[in-house]
């Protein structure tokens, strides 16, 4: 009943035309400019800026022609080793004797490499068909190092050949001597499968630990050279490290796809 008769006596007052109008507040009429400017100023960097993303994915620094795994021809215990570990090695080049049944057996290298694994040891059994050392080929010791990264297969189909590599070799301090720059050479368009990767870096555990996600593509790197750096390669700061790189390093590349303008995300 109260509020009916509240609801009388305003229809009985009469109209308050002589009160003054209200305006917006200065303080509204700031934030509305200020919301109108943003605006405009995000429609333009919508059309005329451009937003860059990365892909980043593991790797490892070597020679485009890969690696393979020298196998025992004969079951026997070595009795001389005849290269270490890093040494340059010819084709056909004695590598290790191993004592058998019918006499002494010399077991020698396929190709022209780097002596980059040595299992077998002087006094160490070897059965036919056993994994006794990893070469990784190389015709030139002067042959330029490339970078392998194995990308995620869902990922590698955005990556395009040129794009901008950044390279953070694991045995380089980033922090002073900058990252390693490159650009793409080749994208694979088949998945590689653990015993692929294997065979190409002569090393089971790099099979294993670049497959764990999956079956990745391979994006081969070609690192940009220089003359006035110390390893021969441009980094991101202005001499790189005082040494030269060493082929089978780790290395994590950041690959930075086509720049696009963010309109073109709304567009159909």
């Amino acid at each position: 009943m109260q509020f009916r008769q509240q609801a009388l006596s305003k229809l009985q007052s009469p109209e308050e035309i002589d009160l003054p109008v209200r305006f917006a507040r200065p303080q509204g009429r700031l934030v509305l400019a200020v919301t109108v400017v943003a605006m405009i100023a995000a429609a333009v960097w919508a059309v005329t800026g451009t937003v860059s993303s990365t892909v980043t994915a593991p790797g490892i620094l070597t020679h485009a022609q890969g690696s393979y795994v020298l196998q025992s021809p004969v079951a026997g215990q070595v009795t001389a080793v005849l290269a270490e570990e890093g040494d340059r090695v010819r084709a056909d080049a004695p590598l290790l004797k191993v004592r058998t049944a019918q006499g002494d057996t010399v077991v020698r290298t396929i190709a022209a490499g780097r002596l980059t694994t040595l299992v077998a040891a002087i006094g160490s059994v070897v059965t036919t068909g056993a994994d006794v050392a990893a070469v990784e080929r190389a015709d030139d010791p002067d042959d330029p190092l490339m970078a392998v990264l194995y990308v995620p297969a869902d990922s590698g189909s955005t990556v395009p050949v040129g794009a901008r590599v950044d390279l953070t070799v694991h045995s380089v301090a980033t922090q002073e001597f900058g990252m390693l720059r490159g650009r793409v050479k080749a994208v694979g368009r088949t998945a590689q499968t653990r015993q692929r990767i294997t065979a190409f870096l002569g090393s089971s555990q790099l099979g294993e630990q670049f497959s764990q996600g999956g079956q990745p593509l391979t994006v081969l790197v070609e690192l940009n050279r220089s003359s006035r750096t110390r390893s021969g390669y441009d980094w991101s700061a202005s001499q790189g490290p005082p040494y030269a790189l060493e082929s089978m390093t780790p290395a994590t590349g950041a690959v930075h796809l086509r720049e696009q303008r963010p309109v073109d995300w709304l567009l159909p």
